[in-house]
């Protein structure tokens, strides 16, 4: 799950940034507005945390900016001290949710998990592969009723192939969404990531789920009944 925060002050960026990244979200920062409203243009996010109090393009007409943009989009609102018709200006600019600083950081998560809850508007609230079930919300993982404990990489690249459960899916295109960066035709860090969910999610199921394309990337996938046994275990790998 990807979430846009806007933030003026840098040391609480960071801080955000790195509570959302420990709760398992992909997450992408700035400090200004008109990033903040060419990152909402260009990219798909669950949700946006938005301080109005940004340089450029600022105040309410970012929220409108946004909202625009991306009309089903749960956008919270991080406001100073602020009076109720300043309140309202904001919710009838385009905010779901307003959180008055200064707050807690569980305070913020659980708002967003509402927000998330309430329309699941970008994607499904819990994704589900045979007995392998993902809850974007609440961030967890079962598979046959066993919980699996994942690291926020692994969690967002299982999601990511969840979502696009029997496409095949490249490496290139895996580190573009799961590590926000352009493709190095060196590097193995796709490869070491599945291995690692593959000893989480697989090792214990007869039916394994994740699969190699040679010459293209990785695939998840139900199990094919309609095949040959034969046929499938060469298949997978």
């Amino acid at each position: 799950m990807r979430i846009l925060i806007a933030e003026n002050d840098a040391a609480l960026g960071a801080f955000l940034q790195q509570g959302f990244q420990t709760e398992r979200y992909l997450v992408d920062l700035t400090d200004d507005g008109q990033r903040a409203a060419a990152l909402a243009g260009g990219n798909i996010y669950d949700a946006a945390i938005l301080d109005l109090n940004l340089a450029q393009h600022g105040g309410i007409d970012l929220l409108r900016s946004v909202r625009a943009k991306r009309e089903l989009l749960p956008i919270l609102v991080l406001a100073n001290q602020t009076g109720p018709q300043e309140r309202a200006e904001m919710l009838d600019a385009g905010a779901d949710d307003l959180v008055l600083k200064p707050f807690a950081l569980s305070e913020l998560s659980a708002r967003v998990r509402a927000l998330l809850r309430r329309g699941s508007r970008s994607a499904e609230a819990v994704l589900c592969v045979e007995d392998l079930e993902l809850s974007r919300v609440e961030r967890t993982v079962k598979r046959a009723g066993r919980s699996i404990e994942l690291t926020p990489k692994e969690f967002a690249l299982l999601e990511y192939l969840m979502r696009n459960s029997g496409e095949r899916v490249t490496r290139a295109q895996i580190v573009r969404h799961v590590w926000n960066l352009s493709f190095d035709t060196m590097t193995n860090v796709v490869d070491v990531y599945i291995n690692y969910l593959r000893k989480k999610v697989d090792s214990s199921s007869e039916h394994k789920l994740i699969h190699t394309v040679r010459g293209v990337g990785y695939q998840l996938r139900a199990h094919d009944t309609s095949r040959p046994a034969a046929s499938r275990a060469v298949a997978a790998s």
